[in-house]
């Protein structure tokens, strides 16, 4: 019976709590709950559950994820032996999401912060879990994009992680996927990423890049060019515009490219100078 709604008659009450009872089974119903006054032998309808405290507790206030249904959990905690904790509007509760439905990686199991689509089950013993929404389920809850959102920026909340890349769901509710080589590094279950629509699909799905536009990277490679200039002692670097790709990967760290779009930000602005062989920084 735990875990669910259900309708119940007040059997006692003291200075705190009112008691009422399902099925033989006793609950505390703290009155802090509610503004209503109750007398024995009324009917009252709430959501039954077991707390942290092992306590048996009723709530006229109905938790945010109900069976069935399904809405966005916030993470409280994380233990690598158990799970996630995540918050559902339960006082005194959060539900377990369990680490069998996690990934092998606890590197990008969710933090705190982050938010899960989940609904709420009971098992056996009455223990209550959280379980994520599946790949066809979130499938259905999506809305087609329109061609408009490319281009776009957008916010999405990560809800699968697989090794073909990064699914999301976006703050519309489109359906979008992040192929490896469109991030730096992998997000984790459940976070908030900002990135940009680089296509929409047949489907109405969006492929999504978390990477800048180029004239938006040129900022941050100038800063690293910059950087490196003023920290070597000649204040020179023997890189110019017909320096091997290979070479300036493995020292900046970026595509020739992008390095001559940065030089080329740094030369009009007058920061550095185009010398023998290199590049220096303006006195």
């Amino acid at each position: 019976m735990l875990g669910t709604v259900e309708t119940c008659f007040v059997t006692d009450q003291n200075d705190t709590s009112y008691f009422v009872q399902y099925k033989g089974r006793t609950f505390d119903f703290p009155k802090q709950l509610t503004e209503n006054s109750y007398q024995i032998g009324d009917m009252v309808k709430g959501f039954l559950y077991e707390n942290m405290d092992h306590h048996y507790i009723f709530t006229p206030i109905l938790p945010d994820i109900l069976p069935g249904q399904y809405g966005w959990a916030v993470v409280k905690d994380v233990r690598k032996d158990l799970g996630v904790f995540c918050d559902i509007g339960l006082p005194g509760k959060d539900v377990v999401v369990s680490k069998d439905l996690l990934s092998e990686m606890t590197s990008l199991w969710p933090k705190k912060g982050n938010k899960l689509l989940i609904t709420i089950t009971t098992d056996k013993e009455e223990r209550i879990w959280g379980e994520l929404a599946d790949e066809q389920l979130v499938h259905q809850l999506a809305k087609k994009a329109p061609d408009s959102m490319i281009n776009k920026d957008i916010e999405a909340t990560v809800v699968r992680l697989k090794k073909v890349g990064t699914y999301v769901l976006t703050s519309e509710f489109y359906w979008g996927f992040i192929h490896p080589s469109e991030r730096f590094n992998e997000p984790t279950l459940g976070e908030l990423i900002k990135g940009r629509v680089i296509a929409v699909k047949e489907d109405g799905s969006l492929n999504i890049s978390l990477k800048p536009r180029a004239f938006e990277a040129i900022p941050d490679d100038a800063q690293m060019i910059l950087t490196l200039l003023n920290n070597v002692p000649t204040h020179q670097l023997p890189y110019h515009d017909k320096s091997d790709p290979d070479d300036i990967k493995s020292f900046f760290g970026i595509s020739k490219g992008q390095f001559k779009r940065a030089i080329g930000h740094l030369l009009k602005t007058g920061q550095v100078i185009k010398i023998p062989n290199g590049i220096a920084l303006k006195k």
